[in-house]
């Protein structure tokens, strides 16, 4: 694969970059269109994905260093040009800003919360093919059929063949997003989606671990991304059994009328 897509002068459009970008566009998409049926604030839906974006990355940069904090310290600024980021620390710093600026808003958190998260897993799945054309987060090698050999990759061992765990990832993430729109569209306890997203994402996160071959810190005989992957997974349930047994619900939303008909409506209204 080829990370350098486009080079105009000094500007060179990567693969990596352009699929996030992409992922995040849709995503604002999806959560836009999904929260004007739910009755939410579209100013609100933007804010929050802004703001999910900016410190999903700046979090997941830092954690990234504090992964690889021995490597850091010999040379803190290739990490800064880098493209290691570590997704748990990006998922935890994107929701924390959100709750800040969900308060600050003085809107409800978790109804944004729950709509934005198959949103979430839908940026994720994009993030994983940027991966797999930046050829990091490789996978271990392999002689099966699905697996794929890198040329030009910065990161992954060129000319051996590897099993494709950045496309493993991003499938994932996908079946992830189209459960949790199912889920949403079935169920009315609030929290939910939210506790869903993190169980699902947890499990499929520790097995795909088990594939990946690439430098990414570790916790006895478990990975960074495992180690956290446990506790997040308990949260996930815990959130889970919390939101059944609240009896908050998910508000039905009225079908908004028509602008016409309301037209037609006040004048029957002063005729009357």
């Amino acid at each position: 694969m080829y990370n350098d897509w486009l080079t105009i002068g000094p500007v060179t459009i990567h693969g990596y970059g352009a699929c996030i970008a992409i992922g995040l566009l849709l995503a604002l998409f999806q959560a836009s269109h999904r929260g004007k049926k739910r009755g939410l604030n579209d100013d609100i839906v933007y804010g929050i994905v802004f703001v999910a974006a900016v410190f999903g990355f700046l979090f997941a940069k830092v954690m990234y260093c504090l992964v690889e904090w021995k490597t850091f310290i010999q040379d803190p600024l290739s990490f800064i040009s880098s493209s290691g980021f570590v997704v748990y620390g990006g998922i935890t710093g994107g929701i924390l800003a959100v709750m800040l600026y969900c308060k600050i808003k003085k809107v409800k958190f978790i109804d944004y919360l729950e709509l934005c998260m198959p949103s979430v897993a839908l940026a994720q799945a994009f993030g994983r093919v940027g991966c797999f054309f930046a050829g990091c987060c490789y996978g271990r090698e392999t002689d099966c059929a699905i697996g794929v050999t890198f040329h030009n990759s910065l990161y992954a061992p060129n000319g051996v063949k590897l099993i494709p765990t950045q496309l493993i990832s991003a499938g994932g993430d996908l079946l992830n997003m189209a459960l949790l729109l199912f889920i949403a569209k079935h169920t009315k306890k609030k929290g939910t989606v939210t506790a869903c997203y993190i169980m699902f994402y947890s499990v499929g996160r520790y097995l795909v671990e088990m594939l990946r071959a690439d430098e990414r810190g570790s916790v006895g005989a478990l990975s960074t991304s495992q180690f956290y992957g446990i506790f997040s997974l308990v949260l996930g349930v815990a959130i889970f059994v919390f939101a059944q047994t609240r009896k908050s619900t998910v508000a039905e939303v009225p079908a908004e009328e028509p602008a016409e008909a309301a037209v037609e409506e006040a004048k029957e209204n002063e005729t009357v």
